[in-house]
């Protein structure tokens, strides 16, 4: 149960819930969500009788599916938990460490996420090109409809995570099923879950996959800015950054282990090239206009000649910088799901910065750690690391 509206200033924050009493089976809250640069208000249900549950025929509800709360608490106490190196505790579950906070939307996700076979899926650890790829593809898929040498695009008062949801911390992360379906095709979603972690109906649908990676040593150090800036848990006192990148080689931090996750959908995309894109932030910075080419052709959006003589591809690289984005007033001002600033997710972008942060020690760890775990599968960073 979705209503549209266009983007206008709310009167309560956007992470709270209105409530409405219907009648004395149910009650229904509804929560503002901004998808696809509409403010929506995506309702879910409390039902006060067990024996009658109550539906409505846009809205699944089954006592069966929908987990409580506490039911996901439950299920946390289970797991091996381990506190990040900025406060949050992390729980192992599938051989992965996620934040307890995200485990909500994941298993959600997992449980209810129906993928339709002209859906596009963003795949990516933390801070490795999400939110450059979250604008590049959104602006590859409605060019036609936002001219990008124009000011038309939503992406100048927009910040690209408004306009591209992620599953487990947008979508799912406080509607254990939200109706997702009155979203136009192509529907665009992101996700840091790793391959083995997502909905089975996206592996097993048409739907495509792209996922971009980045030299551990860059996301590393990015990540860790990022958190420092955004402090989920401010009470607690980070860890130093020696002790933070001993975790880190360890597997310990949000969606890791950094090799497994980039290992497995490297294998997919390897498997099934048409059905996952694998693509290297550093490559991606190097030469954009053949990365969106790539990326044009594999979502079945290929460039016209045309629109090539007319540099309607450099357009959307220009519209997307990092330089462009990081100057409007929507990305150095507000936030993101009340949480997180939104000038946070443009800090450099640059390739090479560890240099700036790191020892030529921590360089070398790493290094090793990736000629053992990528060992036979034709995965390399050498050249980012050692150059």
């Amino acid at each position: 149960m979705a209503i549209t509206r266009p983007i206008n200033p709310l009167s309560t924050p956007p992470t709270s819930l209105l409530y409405c009493k219907s009648s004395s089976d149910f009650s229904i809250h509804l929560k503002p969500s901004n998808l696809y640069g509409r403010q929506r208000f995506v309702a879910s249900l409390s039902d006060k009788n067990p024996i009658s549950p109550s539906t409505f025929s846009d809205h699944k509800f089954d006592h069966q599916a929908n987990l409580s709360k506490n039911k996901y608490e439950d299920i946390i106490q289970t797991l091996q938990q381990h506190r990040n190196w900025d406060g949050r505790m992390l729980c192992h579950y599938q051989n992965f460490w996620f934040p307890v906070g995200d485990f909500q939307g994941i298993i959600s996700s997992q449980n209810n996420f129906n993928a339709h076979e002209t859906d596009i899926i963003l795949a990516t650890m933390p801070k490795s090109g999400t939110t450059w790829l979250k604008a590049l593809t959104f602006s590859v898929v409605n060019r036609h409809r936002y001219n990008p040498s124009t000011d038309e695009s939503p992406l100048l008062i927009s910040n690209p995570h408004d306009l591209v949801p992620f599953l487990e911390l947008d979508a799912y992360r406080a509607d254990e099923n939200p109706n997702l379906e009155s979203i136009p095709p192509p529907r665009i979603f992101a996700t840091h879950m790793p391959y083995r972690v997502l909905p089975e109906s996206i592996p097993r649908s048409e739907c495509k996959i792209i996922y971009i990676c980045r030299n551990p040593l860059d996301q590393f150090v990015s990540h860790r800015h990022f958190l420092l800036t955004n402090r989920f848990q401010p009470d607690e006192e980070p860890l130093s950054l020696e002790q933070a990148f001993e975790m880190y080689c360890d597997g310990i931090h949000p969606f890791g282990p950094f090799w497994d996750h980039m290992v497995e959908y490297y294998s997919a995309g390897q498997k099934e090239p048409n059905k996952v894109l694998f693509l290297k932030y550093e490559e991606l910075r190097k030469d954009v206009v053949s990365s969106l080419k790539k990326v044009a052709k594999f979502i079945g959006v290929p460039f016209t000649e045309e629109e090539e003589k007319k540099g309607v591809i450099e357009e959307i690289g220009k519209l997307c910088s990092m330089k462009n984005l990081k100057r409007l007033n929507v990305n150095k001002e507000g936030n993101w799901n009340g949480v997180v600033a939104n000038s946070s997710f443009f800090r450099k972008g640059e390739v090479g910065d560890w240099k700036n942060h790191l020892t030529d020690s921590m360089a070398k760890k790493v290094e090793m750690i990736l000629e053992e775990k990528l060992c036979g599968f034709g995965l390399t960073f050498e050249s980012y690391i050692n150059s």
